[in-house]
């Protein structure tokens, strides 16, 4: 499948922009370039391309899984400093953009407001893609659901319980809940919902179910996907101590997964703050498949990267 047929360029910045069996492809593609790595087949698919990396926001696994994916491509990632660029000093979105397009092949950006990486790609003429914004993140569930596919065997009747806050991760499972069709249970404590636009959105699509709960242990009833992540995401640390009340019973423990399918797995962004939002015994148990899911940021990375440039 060609996500690029029919139009000049497409950006990956929100699974809204998708349908079904373009999501479906990415994944398809990501086990594949998996496969070819670990037989150590190479893939140059972007041989000759220079791919730029913005980062306004701290990062390892987004940072790292990106640049060693665009190598593995056969492209050099140029990364671009945010002190060191004019764009630190004041210069407008659209000039920075218009002039990264006559240098690069592509552009992968972390950043604050969905709107500013919506002027990037609206103000580009290569494709930008979506490293995190505060409102989605979804790279980070793309891999989720591939870590979700390898080890339940399939996306079938796939039911996931989110705990925690309604932020941009659980934003992209709304998006992906109703575009690929699965069940979605949210627990968030009130106060701490998702933001009601993406709901509207997910029931306008009318695929998939999608239930926001106050209990975390119903959310996780029957669940074969057991996901959070940190109380206070980056630029929340002030509010830490407040979140941390907030958020009190919402913790991913021993006696919740109890309440999850036997084969259920457990998945969490990272950094994780080992007893917060979920204890280590539970991060580092046999149901756990974080460090799976971290690794499968770089194949799923790779797969879009192939896909838009």
């Amino acid at each position: 499948m060609d996500l690029k047929q029919g139009r000049q360029k497409r950006d990956f910045l929100s699974f809204a922009d998708y349908e079904r069996e373009e999501l479906l492809h990415l994944l398809d593609r990501a086990a594949a370039l998996k496969a070819d790595r670990r037989a150590g087949r190479r893939n140059a698919a972007l041989e000759g391309k220079t791919v730029g990396l913005i980062f306004e926001k701290a990062s390892t696994r987004t940072r790292v899984s990106f640049a060693v994916g665009i190598h593995e491509l056969g492209a050099m990632p140029l990364d671009l400093p945010v002190a060191q660029m004019q764009i630190g000093r004041g210069e407008p979105i659209s000039d920075s953009a218009r002039v990264l397009s006559r240098y690069l092949h592509g552009l992968v950006l972390r950043t604050f407001g969905q709107s500013r990486i919506e002027e990037f790609a609206r103000w580009s003429s290569v494709p930008v893609i979506n490293g995190l914004s505060d409102e989605l993140h979804p790279c980070q569930v793309l891999a989720d659901l591939l870590t979700a596919q390898e080890r339940l065997g399939s996306l079938d009747d796939l039911r996931v319980a989110w705990i925690g806050d309604g932020n941009n991760m659980a934003h992209s499972w709304i998006e992906a809940a109703s575009i690929l069709g699965f069940e979605l249970r949210l627990a968030c404590p009130e106060g701490y919902d998702p933001h009601r636009s993406f709901l509207e959105a997910a029931e306008r699509r009318g695929r998939g179910k999608i239930v926001l709960l106050r209990d975390p242990h119903d959310a996780a009833d029957g669940a074969n996907v057991v996901t959070t992540d940190v109380w206070a995401s980056m630029g929340q640390e002030e509010e830490a101590q407040l979140r941390a009340r907030a958020f009190a019973g919402y913790r991913v423990d021993a006696a919740l997964m109890r309440r999850a399918a036997a084969d259920a797995i457990v998945l969490h962004c990272l950094p994780a703050h080992r007893g917060e939002e979920i204890d280590a015994d539970v991060l580092e148990g046999p149901q756990s498949a974080v460090f799976d899911e971290a690794e499968n940021r770089l194949h799923v990375q790779k797969a879009i990267l192939e896909a838009l440039i």
